[in-house]
């Protein structure tokens, strides 16, 4: 039993007991052995996962990283389809694992639970929101990790801590009983250790009659280089001279996607008036429930006037088609974090810095509604940062594929 004494409710007599050191309090909110039996056989069989505490699972209550939150929640009936589509290929749940207050960071922090360890980076921030699942992914307390990505909530942490991750295909996975921050980005996203297991999840979790391939040809926009730090500028550079050197990619198309300036603030903008629908009632009638940088973050969404919103809209609805037609038959490569994972220490204005530095390259495949991997492929003095690749829609598990055919280049 690894809950808290203010959260130990209805979930203490549920819970199975897991001795340490499988036990971290600040990855895990519940552990079992399992929580949830997956089916006797399938693709999945023997592997362990780890489900973001946004997902409804049948005698748990959803908690979403904040304890005010999770003391007034009732345990859910049914589990959500996203969870139950690995049970049924034979995956078991190994537990609940922490996130970010509502989902709503990249940081990968809790000032209520703590900040999950990043293995890859002793003394680095694991990033988020789905810190939790990664942080029992790159431990090896579990093989899958369930999440979400709205603004980059899978892609970052698998990039800060050498992790593969994908983003689903908006819409393409169910949200039944799904906590939403902002449902015009939010999407499923899982994390692995390996591209195989990965690509066995995507298929086991989206319909494959609906499933497209992967282009052959690839887009590189310079202005997503440029938004990167030099270090992983370089590296992403080098990266591309050994795909091409080796064959593995043609020479990529040089794209224009836009004034990333002008994109980001627009995602960031219409994300904080859907945040603000969907939890605002609830923060203004709890204050002092958030930790701080959350709490700083709802307060500005709440000052999001409606003509803001609207104006940001279209300007994400021209973006849309723009992005349909420079990358239409490629895929678009770029650094998926402009950094690896920042030091546990940063202040929070640096972490805000980042994470807006962030979200102008995680934004685009939101903004598109597509499938996007991170591949742990890059790194910067020791850090692991992921290389990115964002498909068309539908073309979910041929990207996964995709992007296995890029490891072992020398």
């Amino acid at each position: 039993m690894v809950e808290t004494a203010l959260e130990a409710r209805d979930d203490v007599l549920k819970a199975l007991p897991v001795p340490t050191p499988a036990f971290d309090a600040s990855v895990w909110r519940i552990l079992g052995s399992p929580l949830l039996s997956g089916a006797d056989d399938g693709p999945l069989a023997g592997e362990t996962v780890a489900v973001k505490d946004l997902f409804e699972v049948a005698g748990f209550a959803v908690g979403a990283g904040v304890p005010e939150y999770l003391r007034h929640a009732v345990p859910a009936t049914t589990t959500a389809p996203a969870v139950r589509a690995m049970l049924d290929a034979g995956a078991s749940v190994h537990g609940i694992a922490r996130t970010d207050e509502f989902a709503y960071s990249l940081a990968g922090t809790n000032e209520h639970y703590g900040t999950p360890p990043n293995p890859r980076v002793p003394g680095g921030l694991p990033g988020g929101s789905s810190s939790g699942p990664a942080a029992a992914v790159a431990l090896g307390h579990a093989s899958i990790g369930l999440g979400t990505d709205t603004a980059g909530s899978t892609r970052v942490p698998a990039s800060y801590q050498g992790l593969w991750g994908l983003r689903s295909t908006h819409d393409a996975v169910s949200r039944e009983g799904l906590l939403a921050l902002a449902p015009s980005f939010d999407a499923v996203g899982w994390l692995t250790r390996t591209p195989e297991l990965l690509g066995l999840v995507a298929e086991a979790s989206l319909a494959g009659d609906a499933q497209v391939s992967a282009p052959t040809d690839y887009a590189v926009a310079v202005s997503l280089v440029f938004a990167a730090e030099e270090g992983v500028q370089a590296a992403f550079v080098d990266s591309l001279d050994r795909l091409e050197s080796a064959g593995l990619i043609p020479e990529p198309h040089i794209v224009d996607v836009g004034d990333l300036v002008e994109l980001s603030a627009a995602f960031r903008t219409v994300q904080a008036a859907e945040a603000w629908r969907e939890h605002g009632a609830w923060v203004g009638d709890h204050a002092g429930a958030l930790g701080g940088d959350v709490a700083r973050r709802f307060d500005w969404a709440r000052q999001v006037s409606e003509s803001e919103e609207a104006d940001a809209r279209g300007r994400l609805s021209e973006a849309h088609d723009r992005l349909n037609i420079v990358l239409d038959g490629r895929i678009l490569l770029l650094p998926s974090t402009p950094s690896g994972a920042p030091d546990r220490g940063a202040t929070g204005r640096v972490v805000d810095a980042t994470r807006i530095d962030t979200v102008s390259l995680t934004c685009l495949a939101a903004i598109g509604g597509y499938p996007a991997v991170s591949a742990p492929l890059l790194s910067v003095a020791g850090r692991p940062v992921g290389l990115g690749l964002v498909g068309p829609r539908l073309s979910d598990v041929s990207l996964v594929a995709t992007a296995a055919r890029l490891v072992g280049i020398d």
